[in-house]
């Protein structure tokens, strides 16, 4: 090979390499925003993909964003996993969750020295010793109980427990009614059921005593009562705002949920 054609490859080779570092910075979020990480934890009948509009918005505005695998076996087991999720991020963190997922967030954050900001969406936010099955009841309205079918599962170390579903036919009409018919009958068919028990399960710890809270209350859920939601949000000294919304609305309305997020980031980590 010629030197002429060698000193081409090279200049070539060079161009390449600039050009592949521009990219690469130009689709990262700048360093200097310090953006806190926001970890988003589903509930129930979800998985998370629930959380993909809210990705979007959040990761257009710089946030890192992880959306932990909420497992739905037990409230403590879940809060451990999501725990070690917030135990591999450095730098602050914002936590979001979803219905059981402010459960779980609870337990999970508590104590946690990068945890800033908990934004409860729809969700719940219990005291020690009450369980996510009291809460759900604890108000009328509430519709889902009558819409679930219990379905058998294997334990581990032997015997049988009961997971939880939404029947299809219902889904919409009690989880996602203000979601697009073909997209809630895709949400129904990929929902994540969840062990009764851990509906059961009493909480140990409260977060949210410790670390400022934000809560979005659905007026329109038929999941959760908006005036459960409420109760709980008074009680936790949150930051309540109310919309018109289903129990899906981190589907429904992204934008809302994001902005939210946007806000306690923006509160707590400056």
């Amino acid at each position: 090979m010629n030197k002429s054609v060698l000193a081409a490859m090279s200049l070539l080779t060079a161009a390449a390499m600039t050009a592949g570092c521009g990219g690469a910075g130009a689709e990262q979020p700048a360093a200097t925003e310090n953006k806190p990480t926001v970890v988003l934890v589903h509930g129930a009948f979800a998985d998370s993909s629930s959380w993909n509009g809210v990705i979007k918005i959040l990761e257009g505005q710089g946030y890192p964003v992880i959306a932990a695998a909420n497992p739905l076996r037990g409230l403590h087991a879940d809060a451990d996993y999501v725990r070690s999720v917030l135990d591999g991020v450095s730098g602050p963190v914002v936590v979001a969750g979803h219905s059981y997922g402010g459960s779980v967030m609870s337990e999970a954050a508590d104590g946690h020295p990068n945890v800033k900001a908990l934004v409860y969406v729809a969700s719940f936010i219990l005291e020690q010793g009450e369980s996510t099955g009291e809460l759900a009841g604890k108000f009328p309205g509430a519709q889902l109980a009558p819409a679930l079918r219990t379905v058998k599962y294997p334990l581990p170390g032997g015997g049988m427990a009961d997971d939880l579903y939404i029947e299809s036919g219902q889904f919409q009409r009690v989880f996602a009614a203000d979601v697009p018919a073909d997209v809630a009958a895709l949400m129904a068919a990929t929902q994540r059921p969840i062990a009764a028990a851990a509906l059961e399960d009493t909480a140990t710890k409260t977060a949210w005593k410790t670390i400022p809270s934000w809560n979005l209350i659905t007026t329109q859920d038929l999941a959760i009562p908006a005036e459960s939601m409420r109760f709980m949000g008074e009680r936790a000294k949150a930051q309540n705002v109310e919309i018109d919304a289903s129990h899906a609305v981190t589907v429904s309305q992204p934008e809302a949920v994001a902005d939210m997020i946007d806000t306690a980031a923006g509160a707590s980590t400056t």
